[in-house]
């Protein structure tokens, strides 16, 4: 039988947060009780609506080509063929800094999410996540897009190398139409390949990027 593996991050207000974007909330619109006074339903049956606020950028999230380029495709344009049902493999790059070419040596790329496990997820809600770790230089980027792979998620808390303002790995694989799931979890679970892959958002009109129910199918 299949096995499901959630690969994402609870959201829930108090969770970890990219330094200065809003943490997450959730507000009651309407209660059972409230429901329950309304006399819309019979005695017995109530609903209970919530409201939420949070940015794109919260939890595991993928990052439509909008979110790095005016002209690039916004959520709701971000086809599902780039987003659910991914034949998918993994790597493995534990080491901090630049995520090089070896990591990928001898891995079938073509249209495949490549889900990248740094073990940077073990720092989740440690004061230390929120900064540089492993990431993929412009070359690594540039060996992927021609590759042609379908997807790039990884776990941890950018893609990029924070302190360089350029952000290459943003810049080259959105302006080649590759989502980017960010904040990954779970990847050490995972098989080297044969499993299938899902990072699904809502179709935001505008959207740059939004949180997703990540999850692989294995078996």
């Amino acid at each position: 039988m299949p096995t499901f593996i959630d690969l994402s991050h609870r959201i829930e207000p108090g969770m970890p947060s990219y330094p200065g974007l809003p943490e997450p909330r959730l507000d009651t619109f309407m209660t059972h009780g409230d429901a329950s006074r309304q006399g819309d339903y019979v005695p017995g049956t109530t609903f209970q609506i919530a409201t939420y606020s949070f940015g794109g950028n919260t939890g595991t999230y993928v990052d439509a080509p909008f979110h790095r380029h005016p002209q690039g495709a916004d959520l709701a344009d971000l086809g599902l063929d780039k987003l659910a049902d991914l034949m998918a493999v993994r790597v493995v790059a534990l080491e901090e800094g630049p995520i090089g070419l070896e990591a990928f040596r001898g891995v079938e790329l073509a249209g495949k999410a490549v889900l990248i496990r740094t073990d940077w997820a073990d720092r989740w809600g440690k004061p230390d996540y929120f900064r540089s770790g492993p990431f993929l230089p412009a070359d690594t980027c540039r060996f992927l897009v021609r590759a042609q792979v379908a997807l790039v998620g990884i776990d941890c808390a950018n893609i990029d190398n924070m302190r360089d303002g350029e952000r290459p790995a943003h810049t080259i694989l959105l302006a080649a139409g590759i989502p980017i799931v960010e904040h990954l979890r779970g990847l050490d679970e995972l098989p080297p390949g044969g499993f299938r892959f899902f990072a699904v958002p809502p179709a935001i009109v505008g959207g740059t990027s939004f949180p997703v129910r990540a999850f692989a199918i294995v078996g």
